[in-house]
């Protein structure tokens, strides 16, 4: 906010810089924006809300963002969603409550003749089917927990 001045134009680079420090932006970190940059919180908020980048809360050691645009939809999107909620108990939006795994949601990845298509921890995954999405995940989780030992 410093660099721009305290402008209230420079809300979204405010936003941006919360996000990539924190990895979230928290209600505090709304205030705090909202009075750095004399801007009404619901505006912050508003912001915040809107742009499918920001997230209010933390998300979880791995990420899954699942595709729901039309052809990864029709090509088997709730069923992967069904497993994924039989399996950890998450849907879209939801991180698992031992913080290990958030499921999110695009529009589109561009991957359309993949579908359909996740997106795990940056890497994407292509022609899945609910076994096929579960076995990556666990594959992604198992891995990062042998390191820590």
């Amino acid at each position: 906010m410093r660099k721009h001045g305290f402008s209230p134009h420079s809300l979204i680079e405010a936003l941006h810089s919360v996000q990539d420090t924190f990895g979230y932006i928290d209600r505090e970190a709304l205030i705090f924006v909202s009075g750095s940059l004399r801007l009404p919180l619901s505006k912050v908020y508003g912001v915040a809300t809107f742009y499918h980048y920001f997230t209010l809360k933390p998300q979880g050691k791995h990420t899954c963002v699942i595709c729901t645009g039309t052809a990864c939809y029709i090509k088997g999107v709730p069923a992967l969603l069904d497993s994924l909620q039989a399996q950890y108990g998450v849907t879209l939006g939801e991180t698992t409550a031992d913080g290990e795994l958030s499921v999110l949601s695009a529009r589109c990845v561009g991957a359309c003749g993949l579908a359909p298509v996740a997106v795990i921890d940056g890497h994407v995954a292509g022609k899945l089917t609910p076994e096929s999405l579960l076995k990556r995940l666990e594959e992604v989780i198992h891995h990062e927990l042998h390191h820590q030992s």
